[in-house]
């Protein structure tokens, strides 16, 4: 009975055309600045935790805040790293085609670098981890939007 009724209605409805794409999303989606964003976010938390001081002595208020801002800034760290790395690898898996490649023969290890660089980013507290995955973005900004043939200019919020 379920097979007649189904037949019904996609006969008595009009056929779709195929649609295709040539990437996941629809043109527009995909930008490096999501990556940027992240990537500062990383950056400012490395540089505040580098610049914190532990208490010294038994002063349980100060421990607590120490270790209060201590812990946030390794959250947010950690997150925004890996908010970094999912970023970049949709923008290596998903828009990136193999006539990029030809263009940019390094592509796939400027982008293993970068993800790479999002690793030691969560693994450890390093100001210039941060930087050099900073660069990396940069980088990759610039081939982004070469591919496109815009000139858009690299800006950071600090």
């Amino acid at each position: 009975m379920l097979d007649r009724i189904l037949a019904a209605y996609n006969s008595a409805r009009p056929s779709a055309d195929t649609a295709s794409a040539h990437c996941d999303g629809p043109c527009g989606v995909y930008d490096p600045a999501s990556a940027r964003v992240a990537a500062e976010a990383v950056l400012s938390m490395s540089k505040k935790l580098a610049g914190l001081t532990p208490p010294t002595g038994n002063d349980v208020a100060a421990w607590n805040h120490y270790l209060n801002h201590h812990s946030r800034y390794v959250a947010i760290k950690e997150q925004q790293a890996h908010l970094a790395k999912e970023e970049l690898l949709v923008l290596w898996t998903d828009y990136f085609k193999p006539a990029h490649l030809e263009q940019y023969p390094d592509l796939h290890d400027i982008f293993w670098q970068a993800t790479k660089l999002c690793s030691a980013c969560k693994q450890h507290v390093s100001v210039e981890s941060a930087t050099e995955l900073m660069a990396a973005i940069e980088k990759i900004h610039g081939i982004f939007w070469a591919t496109k043939g815009r000139d858009v200019p690299w800006i950071t919020a600090s």
